[in-house]
């Protein structure tokens, strides 16, 4: 790693799609910072809450969200809503607001994008998930470099949504680089939601680095099963709902994390501790010592249980969690349930076949190991000023 004599003005700006983005730019830019770098940062919702407790230059822009309600996200009243403004309840608020369409929210995005940047001049652009951000820098010719697991998904995907889909590929295939942070083939955990980049004309510029957190193995215990649930509201409630009866069922201790950023609370109910939220420190001794997990099937949480060498149960709520859970099933690291009564029956096959997921999902620990995504991605940040 090397630091530059010539620092760079950097303009980051990430999507604000659940928290996975934001939990890669906000590594990505201290590591940055500690190099000298200038930084203006660019989201909205809670990804622009986070930004904003830990950089300074955090812009706050409008936020661009699916049509979600207490069962989730709804994909037909999304697609309807990427065109149409929908009355919604608001369940953070407690009463019914009217959510603008997704076109509404993308033009106000990109202006409020647009609006500095002239005063900030960017060397270059760092976008991730963010299309909008994409599009700025084709449109004023600023070097970009495109962060992503998710480019043209195939597992699950709607195939209404496949002409938008191939529409905002143009803009990806303008970066200068395209970092993938995600396992090399054939242990690439979003596999399914990334397409074969050679048909997409980008493998030229684009790098598999590993994922942006720390992936070297580390062993512990087999104390509980650790329950994180993130995410949007909605998605929280429908896994919370479809989680609960099933381990109420169960003799061991239980571990469940709400993900409610905030005042920390915790309860002790039969068989499982219920945490509104766990400190990083908290978070990483549960999984640590967990037998197994089980989440939504989130990108950054399976590299968790990948570092850990923790089997997994996946309950996905998009088509992206239904990606990594498939590929996960498939390398028989982890065992993907939609529904209450397929997880217990994935709870009595992961009881039953625990060892030999265990000693599956520490393989793909060993070769993950071998990466480090953050620091390769630095560098292919850097050498865009070499």
């Amino acid at each position: 790693m090397h630091y530059l004599e010539k620092c760079m003005r950097l303009l980051l700006s990430c999507s604000e799609l659940g928290l996975g983005h934001v939990s890669r730019l906000i590594p990505l830019g201290k590591r940055l910072q500690e190099h000298g770098h200038e930084m203006y940062f660019f989201s909205g919702g809670k990804a622009y809450e986070l930004l904003q407790k830990e950089f300074k230059n955090v812009n706050r822009v409008t936020p661009v969200s699916w049509y979600e309600n207490a069962h989730g996200i709804l994909t037909s009243a999304s697609l309807l809503n990427m065109f149409l403004p929908l009355p919604l309840f608001n369940m953070e608020l407690g009463k019914f607001e009217l959510k603008n369409s997704n076109t509404w929210e993308t033009i106000h995005r990109y202006y409020d994008l647009r609006e500095n940047i002239c005063d900030i001049a960017p060397d270059v652009l760092i976008a991730d998930g963010d299309i909008n951000a994409l599009r700025l820098a084709s449109r004023w010719k600023i070097p970009a470099v495109y962060v992503e697991n998710m480019i043209r998904p195939s597992y699950g995907f709607s195939s209404f949504l496949s002409p938008g889909e191939r529409f905002i590929e143009r803009y990806y295939k303008a970066s200068k680089k395209v970092i993938i942070p995600d396992n090399p083939p054939p242990y690439t955990v979003s596999e399914y939601s990334i397409g074969n980049i050679e048909q997409l004309g980008i493998a030229d510029r684009t790098e598999y680095v590993g994922s942006f957190i720390d992936t070297k193995p580390e062993n512990g215990g087999q104390e509980h099963i650790f329950v994180p649930i993130s995410g949007p509201i909605g998605t929280r409630g429908k896994l919370l709902k479809t989680v609960l009866p099933v381990l109420e069922k169960l003799k061991g201790k239980c571990l469940i994390s709400l993900g409610t950023p905030g005042k920390k609370a915790s309860a002790k109910i039969g068989n499982y501790e219920l945490h509104t939220w766990l400190s990083a420190e908290e978070r990483r001794e549960a999984m640590r010592n967990a037998k197994y997990v089980i989440f939504s099937g989130g990108h950054a949480t399976y590299f968790e249980t990948i570092k850990y060498g923790k089997p997994s149960i996946c309950i996905p709520s998009q088509p992206e969690q239904l990606g990594n859970g498939a590929k996960m099933e498939k390398m028989r690291c982890s065992i993907v349930a939609k529904n209450r009564k397929q997880l217990e029956k994935a709870v009595s096959k992961m009881e039953s076949e625990l060892d030999a997921y265990s000693r599956n999902v520490k393989v793909l620990s060993e070769f993950s190991g071998r990466f480090n995504g953050l620091d390769r991605a630095v560098e292919i940040i850097e050498d865009m000023n070499a």
